[in-house]
């Protein structure tokens, strides 16, 4: 997604038997890693923390790069804290 030289990528939740360009379950999220400005190289991360949650108590592996993501946005600490008070 995006336009040239202003790349956004969707955080999915994918089933791992498919292929890795192919049909996805929900779209938890959206990073921008550039920012909105061209100037200033912010990044922009937009996640729905319920629905990152809920995939994650149901057994979703993060990749390395989505878990950053994750931790960035508060989602991975909510479900440490929900993990941890069971």
């Amino acid at each position: 997604m995006g336009k040239k030289k202003q790349p956004t990528y969707r955080v999915v939740a994918a089933d791992a038997r498919r292929a890795r360009s192919g049909a996805f379950l929900e779209i938890v999220g959206t990073y921008q890693p550039r920012g909105l400005s061209g100037a200033e190289p912010e990044t922009i991360i937009s996640i729905d923390n319920d629905k990152a949650v809920a995939w994650l108590r149901q057994g979703a592996q993060p990749t390395e790069r989505v878990a950053k993501l994750l931790k960035a946005s508060g989602a991975l600490d909510s479900f440490e804290a929900a993990k941890v008070a069971k």
